[in-house]
């Protein structure tokens, strides 16, 4: 095994870790996406960071490889990154060809969501399982899709676009232009808006959650709403693929059963029982750190298969 590095290329902060041979993230880094720079502002900065991480090698030892987990419609297979919402940017750029040039090593780039749902598939809440459903919850909403330990991609490469499942069809009107969308419900500046039209008061995300918790009577309705609108989106993919695993990470994520008892308590009105009984939703286990982790898997990956 060799040491890698793992990308997790967010909305707002880009975070790097240096993965150990043995799975271990030996130090860190994170920096400010700041993606209205464009595509070699970002590249440059992110190949600096790289740097930064190769002093903390031990001696005589080397980066081998690097793995990025991106946002929005990308290619896997050439690393182009396509329509990004949250990050207009660096949509239509060949990303990972000129990441990989500027660093002088091989990269693999694919979606964060299922770069993340690898972490916690093969280091996290979903190890002791054959598939699962991966749920990440930020800026913005997604999915992964892991059956019998293979990521399902779709034909287009968009499966697990989940946070644009219309869970109201007369709901929120959202940034893609269809309404309902779910990512209008849970992600982190949803609950920013209808916490803030329900009080008159803009706090952020994280405090949205903080104020949950010590009982403040909007937020917990909010996050109530939120976890709702998840727990309809997860009873409609459970009666798609029937997996029942579904592992929830993200920031929005550390809310923890403030969001996902309702959305636990949703599931079976809108799924059959066969379904629900058998459904677990579960927290991430490895937090943050999932995309990092699951982007090292990608760079061993790709390491492994070149000739």
């Amino acid at each position: 095994m060799t040491w890698v590095i793992g990308i997790d290329l967010g909305g707002s902060k880009i975070a790097l870790g240096l993965v150990s041979p043995d799975d271990q993230i030996l130090n860190r880094r994170r920096i400010d996406t700041d993606a209205d720079e464009g595509v070699e502002s970002v590249t440059d900065r992110i190949s600096a960071q790289v740097d930064s991480l190769k002093l903390d090698l031990p001696r005589r030892e080397t980066v081998a490889g690097v793995g990025v987990g991106a946002p929005g419609l990308l290619d896997p297979v050439s690393g182009d990154l396509y329509m990004l919402v949250n990050l207009p940017g660096i949509s239509n750029t060949p990303f990972r060809a000129i990441l990989q040039e500027k660093l002088s090593l091989p990269v693999k780039l694919d979606h964060d969501a299922k770069v993340a749902a690898l972490g916690e598939f093969h280091f996290g809440a979903g190890r002791d399982r054959d598939s699962m459903i991966y749920i990440v919850i930020g800026t913005g909403v997604g999915a992964a899709i892991i059956y019998e330990g293979r990521l399902i991609y779709g034909e287009s490469n968009s499966a697990g676009e989940s946070g644009h499942m219309t869970v109201d069809p007369n709901g929120r009107l959202c940034h893609c232009g269809s309404r309902g969308c779910l990512e209008t419900y849970t992600s982190g500046p949803a609950l920013v808006k209808a916490y803030a039209a329900a009080s008159g008061e803009t706090i952020t995300g994280a405090e949205v959650t903080r104020r949950a918790a010590a009982g403040d009577v909007v937020a917990l309705r909010v996050l109530r709403e939120a976890g709702r609108a998840l727990g309809i989106a997860i009873a409609s993919i459970a009666m798609t693929v029937n997996i029942e695993q579904f592992v929830i990470g993200g920031s929005v994520a550390s809310a923890g059963d403030l969001l996902l008892d309702p959305a636990r308590a949703a599931v079976p009105k809108y799924s059959f029982k066969a379904v629900s009984d058998r459904l677990r939703i579960t927290a991430s286990t490895l937090g943050e750190d999932a995309p990092i982790y699951g982007a090292a898997y990608l760079a061993r990956m790709l390491l492994r298969n070149r000739p």
